[in-house]
């Protein structure tokens, strides 16, 4: 499996219909950003997607973002395609993002995961994350 970034200047049609078809995997009927807003330069979004025989399989993406208690990153959005589960694509994808997340000298990566998502929970277990004593809040507009 290769793992590409993917940014405005080599996403085309095929790729952008396909990154639209992983992400309703993820989270099917809510509403996802239009990719020219996602990917802008000064939006400190980092998209990756892995392919394998050409085909793009799985996508993860990290905001990064600097703040007072440091240089962070959030990974969001990580899926990969139903029929290619099971093969280790996930883990590669997060291994790709945290060796990019050393790179940044960031010093802490977070992660969100709905609490059904057992497999990805276990991965992320599995590659270090633990669960912040912390609560999330969302205030929707």
């Amino acid at each position: 499996m290769d793992i590409k970034e993917l940014d405005l200047s080599n996403i085309d049609s095929t790729i952008r219909e396909k990154i639209i078809a992983l992400y309703r995997q993820l989270s099917p009927g809510k509403k996802y950003q239009d990719l020219s807003q996602v990917l802008r330069v000064d939006n400190g979004v980092y998209l990756i997607g892995g392919f394998q025989d050409g085909n793009l399989v799985g996508i993860a993406s990290m905001a990064v973002y600097c703040v007072i208690s440091g240089h962070k990153g959030w990974i969001e959005d990580v899926v990969v395609d139903n029929a290619y589960r099971g093969k280790g694509i996930g883990r590669k994808l997060i291994e790709h993002l945290l060796d990019y997340s050393s790179k940044m000298n960031l010093t802490e990566v977070l992660l969100f995961t709905e609490s059904h998502r057992t497999a990805a929970r276990k991965l992320y277990e599995n590659l270090g994350f633990r669960i912040k004593d912390s609560s999330i809040y969302v205030l929707k507009h």
